[in-house]
């Protein structure tokens, strides 16, 4: 059987999608009343971190452990990989010692590189072009708060990045409307927009995106490894903030949600991310977590 890879949303199917997120929610259950599942044991995840991460870390290496496995953290300094060694010989030797690899990265062609030369699954934990692991998470949090997400309107707004990408992807997936509220020049992928259709419009003020949405998000305006562009992107985006007062133009029982870490006074107000009522990015963040652990179990069957 051919080894299964993550590296976009796309690489599962409607189908695959919904029953890893059916998944999730029932290891999360399973989780919270205590009832053990082990069927990772004996079996070792290699995380390769580039770009460093909380939520990424914790998530995979305690997923990881809940599941009866082990996880080893690899840093640049921890392997050849940051000395220069081809990407496609550190793919043939770590898949020959683990079972499972995932990638934080920043060249989406690092992870497409690895995949070709590994004997087993390996998972984009996020690269400049897509951040999927974040969308399972997010699909998992609206079906739990709100149900099926189909035929739904999700509103992004702020930069055309990584999670603009999955986004535009997730509306494919689970046929959901999306709008994009971003300034000129920070426009997602031209052929990333392209391939999702009338699927996806761009619109420049954040109010004509969130109008009747049923499902807001954003994330920060300067990404890492944009540090230096951040005065020039405040600029940018000034009166993309969502607040209260934005959100009050979606339609009643609209979630909020924000991958984390968020500026406060920046992206998002204060007040909205700790409002319970609106904002669920507390559920979000966990769900990595559980989205994992059920992404990781189908990837392990598949490739089985």
């Amino acid at each position: 059987m051919a080894t299964r890879h993550f590296l976009t949303l796309l690489d599962l199917s409607k189908e695959e999608l919904s029953s890893v997120i059916e998944r999730a929610i029932e290891l999360k259950a399973l989780r919270n009343q205590g009832i053990a599942t082990e069927p990772f044991r004996d079996k070792v995840l290699g995380m390769i971190f580039e770009k460093s991460s909380t939520r990424t870390r914790v998530s995979f290496e305690a997923g990881m452990a809940q599941m009866g496995g082990s996880a080893l953290f690899l840093s640049p300094r921890d392997t050849q990989l940051g000395r220069g060694e081809p990407i496609e010989d550190s793919a043939r030797v770590i898949s020959r010692m683990v079972d499972m690899v995932m990638i934080r990265t920043f060249g989406h062609n690092v992870l497409e590189r690895f995949a070709e030369y590994s004997r087993v699954p390996v998972i984009n934990a996020l690269s400049d072009s897509y951040h999927p692991c974040q969308l399972l998470a997010d699909i998992q949090t609206y079906v739990e708060h709100r149900g099926n997400p189909a035929g739904k309107v999700v509103a992004w707004v702020g930069d055309g990045n990584n999670m603009c990408h999955s986004y535009i992807n997730a509306a494919r997936q689970c046929d959901f409307e999306l709008r994009i509220a971003c300034p000129e020049g920070y426009e997602p992928d031209e052929q990333i927009l392209a391939a999702a259709g009338d699927r996806v419009t761009i619109v420049r003020k954040p109010a004509d995106a969130v109008r009747g949405a049923d499902w807001v998000a954003t994330d920060v305006w300067a990404s890492m490894g944009q540090e230096t562009e951040q005065q020039i992107r405040i600029k940018a985006f000034e009166g993309f903030l969502v607040d209260h007062e934005l959100m009050s133009l979606a339609n009643s029982g609209a979630v909020f949600m924000h991958c984390l870490p968020a500026h406060r006074g920046e992206e998002v107000s204060g007040e909205l991310l700790e409002d319970d009522s609106i904002s669920v990015v507390w559920d979000e963040a966990e769900n990595r977590l559980h989205a994992q652990k059920a992404l990781m179990e189908f990837l392990q069957e598949q490739s089985a």
